[in-house]
């Protein structure tokens, strides 16, 4: 067994360890961590900052683009940022030991199903230090211990956190143990992290999709994922072509390259003649390029053609898929075939089709006459989320402290016995 097999082999041991004990802290102690991590990133923050000086340094040399520098960087709106998370998740309830309706069974067993935390988290991400900040902080909320393997661009920075991490879990009565930063960037701590099976009990990977293909592949503990956002909005016959046009507007343009962005409209064939060219211009002015089916084509001259491979695409860029569809079910039926399960919106004045559209659309979150920009743990009231799930085992969209736990079956009885 290789050193870094031994390395990670031995921090999984540790997790699962700590993990018993911070299961067992009670809320207040939970909470008095999370505010003692807060403070010590405050206080420590001219330490992290050098640290991360030295991550910027090497992305610099290396070429990395201006976005991944500036998701790497932490300055001083970062470290209030990271405190005031830190707060706002101690301040969340804790679904932990919290139960749900009890039934009585004809025998008088009283049956009831409680919250428990799921054990050991192991996190695979890239870039954005302050994600090991955010999910230290709703693992350990939901009684979680977590290992967390950072970007190898964000070695230096992550590694100064957990250093933090670690020195005030232990002030406040828990195991450094229970957050641990994988400490090396050799892609072979990735795979022998994906083999821990007996220690670890769910892996959540946060990134690009080759990385989650790539961890669904070769992982033998359960994934949750999400491979892509391939996000649509339909535009309904008879719908508030006003309110169709700024909700496609945010949905699109706000941050389009994020996973709830809009990737494909559709546009009932009744109202593409009047909607497509006043949404069309108001694209133009903030610089995204079109991409039609021929219908579209022919509706708005002079953009470019759509072509088979558009459709399932995630851009990720200032660039749209337009497709004028016959009805709602062709809608339906587009999106069945290129979604990604993630976030679909309609536009409409019918109540009975958003009804329809609600129920049959297979995605994480649908949304009626509202962007979807949405899908978002911290819009949902969720506080705060470590990830959105387009798979339905255990969870499905946004994941907040809730679902970092599961369910057990308690059961009161008063002296019954099977016959």
């Amino acid at each position: 067994m290789s050193t870094i097999d031994d390395t990670i082999a031995a921090m999984a041991r540790r997790a699962r360890q700590a993990a018993r004990a911070v299961a067992r802290a009670g809320t207040e102690v939970k909470n008095a961590a999370l505010l003692e991590i807060a403070a010590a990133i405050t206080h420590e923050a001219e330490e992290l900052c050098a640290e991360n000086a030295k991550d910027l340094q090497a992305a610099r040399a290396g070429g990395l683009p201006a976005a991944m520098i500036d998701r790497l960087t932490i300055g001083s709106g970062t470290i209030v940022g990271m405190a005031a998370g830190l707060r706002e998740v101690a301040g969340l309830p804790d679904p932990v030991g919290s139960c749900g309706p009890t039934r009585v069974r004809p025998n008088g067993l009283e049956i009831t199903r409680m919250r428990i935390p799921l054990g050991v988290i192991g996190i695979i991400y890239e870039s954005r230090p302050n994600v090991t900040v955010d999910a230290a902080a709703l693992c350990l909320k939901a009684g979680n211990a977590v290992l967390l393997r950072g970007g190898s661009e964000a070695l230096h920075s992550n590694r100064a956190l957990a250093a933090v991490i670690g020195r005030a879990l232990a002030a406040a009565g828990l195991p450094p143990a229970a957050v641990q930063v994988v400490p090396t960037a050799d892609r072979a701590a990735v795979n022998a992290l994906l083999q821990q099976e007996e220690w670890i009990d769910l892996i959540i990977p946060r990134g690009g999709e080759e990385l989650i293909r790539f961890v669904a592949a070769n992982s033998k503990i359960p994934v949750l994922k999400h491979y892509k956002g391939v996000c649509h909005v339909y535009v309904d016959e008879g719908a508030d072509l006003a309110m169709a046009e700024a909700v496609c507007f945010n949905a699109k343009v706000q941050r389009p390259g994020v996973c709830n962005a809009m990737e494909t409209l559709l546009v009932h064939r009744a109202e593409a003649g009047r909607f497509l060219p006043a949404m069309a211009a108001r694209f133009a002015g903030a610089g995204v390029e079109l991409r039609g089916c021929p219908e579209t084509c022919r509706i708005l001259p002079g953009i470019v053609p759509a072509v088979d491979a558009d459709w399932p695409a995630e851009y990720l860029d200032l660039i749209l898929a337009v497709k004028v569809v016959s009805g709602m079910e062709a809608a339906i039926d587009h999106i069945a075939a290129y979604g990604s399960n993630h976030t679909e919106a309609i536009v409409t004045r019918d109540y009975e089709r958003a009804r329809r559209f609600v129920r049959e659309v297979d995605s994480s979150v649908v949304l009626v006459n509202a962007s979807t920009r949405f899908n978002d743990g911290g819009q949902l009231g969720l506080g705060a989320e470590i990830g959105i799930s387009t798979s339905k085992l255990h969870a499905f969209g946004p994941m907040g402290l809730e679902e970092l736990t599961t369910t057990k079956f308690i059961v009161l009885g008063s002296g019954q016995i099977r016959t």
